[in-house]
């Protein structure tokens, strides 16, 4: 048993890039190409995305589940509902940015990988898989809730 926990982070993330790399994510990834060409063979409109207004943002952060549990910024959902007064226009102002600019901050595209045991043998660590805990502004984007006003 190991109880070196430096030596126990590396062979979890040794583990789970060796299932990356094993998990065919080509043929995914060519199947899902293979797909969209198939399925879209035209060129797509243009179209234009509207600014977000308080209201939306404001919508978008009370429709998330309320929970303590947080990403690496150590923000929880309950903590950006209780901090939303204060937070709703300079927030707005940085996704307005954001769109404007066709930036997604870098720092909303890090994920803390936990493993989680699926069943079996807690010492046998193919009986884990990964699982990426992403912040509360990243999951946000993820629901499709954004609908600007027009």
């Amino acid at each position: 048993m190991v109880h070196d926990y430096a030596k126990i982070v590396e062979t979890f993330n040794q583990h789970f890039l060796t299932i990356t790399k094993t998990n065919s994510i080509n043929n995914i990834h060519n199947t899902s190409m293979h797909y969209l060409y198939q399925s879209f063979n035209c060129i797509f409109p243009s179209f234009k995305l509207m600014p977000l207004s308080t209201k939306d943002i404001g919508k978008i952060i009370k429709s998330l589940n309320t929970k303590n549990s947080h990403g690496y910024h150590e923000i929880s959902t309950k903590m950006l509902k209780l901090s939303l007064p204060f937070i709703l226009c300079p927030l707005t102002h940085i996704c307005n940015k954001s769109f404007s600019l066709c930036i997604f901050l870098d720092r909303l595209k890090y994920s803390e990988m936990k493993p989680l045991l699926k069943k079996g043998d807690n010492l046998d660590i193919s009986d884990y898989r990964p699982i990426s805990i992403l912040t509360s502004f990243s999951n946000s984007t993820g629901k499709g809730s954004i609908h600007p006003t027009s």
